[in-house]
């Protein structure tokens, strides 16, 4: 099976002043379909800027990084706002819903973009709610709901247009434990049973150990990586 990521002598750098920060190294390594990986390092070694890369939000300098064997450094800036709505499910550490709207309008947003009747939206927003679980609360607003919630909200929107890959930047990095776990538990069911492929970035060995892989960043350098048995 093709890898659904494939990242081959990938560079980032960063301009500071007059100076060139390298952030990224020549990495090359593979994300296979339906796979749960995690992102570490200490602050500054490149992980949240290699997710912005393999997410299309960033372009680096050299390299290739092919997505659903698309080579995404090659695409416009329209082309990769489309493909990004098309191919990508984001997931922050701190939510980022509009918070005047709904728990229902804030996940029906993506779907605006598409060619979708407003019942065939209604359908899909209802059926991501039931698998987040918070049919109870789509009429909420953000401010009505706690922080776990917020981030179900969240990755129910993410998962609403059934994106290539779902990118988690330090999802759980804003709750208390419990909800932190309620948060890794769903992420785990995607994975799972929608198998879906999660990328994240997370400073917590926690939240780690809930991923299939773990891929260990040092000053933009892919030092080691990890597969659990």
């Amino acid at each position: 099976m093709r890898p659904v990521v494939e990242i081959r002598n990938l560079t980032k750098s960063y301009r500071r002043g007059g100076e060139i920060v390298p952030v990224l190294q020549d990495l090359t390594f593979d994300i296979a379909d339906g796979d749960f990986v995690a992102l570490m390092g200490p602050s500054g070694s490149g992980k949240s800027t290699l997710l912005n890369l393999i997410a299309g939000i960033d372009k680096p300098d050299g390299g290739t990084l092919l997505v659903g064997g698309i080579d995404i450094t090659v695409l416009s800036e329209a082309e990769l706002a489309d493909w990004r709505a098309r191919n990508v499910g984001f997931i922050f550490q701190f939510y980022n819903l509009m918070p005047v709207l709904t728990a229902f309008e804030n996940i029906e947003l993506p779907l605006l973009l598409t060619g979708l009747s407003g019942s065939e939206r209604k359908e899909h927003v209802e059926a991501a709610l039931a698998m987040v679980g918070l049919t109870d609360r789509m009429e909420h607003y953000p401010s009505q709901l706690s922080g776990g919630q917020q981030q179900r909200v969240a990755i129910a929107r993410a998962i609403i247009t059934d994106p290539t890959i779902l990118v988690a930047d330090e999802p759980t990095g804003d709750l208390d434990r419990a909800s932190a776990e309620d948060i890794l538990a769903l992420m785990d069911r995607l994975n799972t049973e929608l198998e879906k492929t999660i990328i994240m970035v997370t400073h917590d060995p926690y939240a780690a150990r809930r991923a299939r892989a773990i891929r260990h960043l040092e000053k933009g350098v892919l030092t080691r990586g990890q597969e659990k048995t």
